[in-house]
């Protein structure tokens, strides 16, 4: 799977239970801040692992659940990337 279907993915994930079709407007970049920008709050990102983790059929290291893997669109995104199994 490619890096921009998992993002659209995500987008409409934060769309649909989050933010009800605005996320892409929320979100100025794919570096920017989630938390600091109001995106995902702590509980969100809960809600979203545990999303991710179903739809990827991933298991998420709860160690890995820091600003440096998940604040961002493109640190998830890449956190995802990298945790697919080859092929997937």
């Amino acid at each position: 799977m490619h890096s921009s279907e998992i993002r659209r993915i995500i987008i409409d994930w934060l769309d649909d239970n989050i933010h009800f079709g605005e996320a892409e407007q929320l979100i100025k970049g794919d570096e920017q801040s989630f938390l600091d920008g109001g995106i995902l709050d702590s509980l969100g990102f809960v809600r979203l692992t545990v999303y991710l983790e179903d739809r990827f059929a991933l298991r998420i290291d709860r160690k890995h659940l820091t600003r440096e893997n998940f604040d961002s669109l493109g640190k998830i995104v890449r956190y995802v990337v990298q945790a697919l199994p080859s092929g997937q």
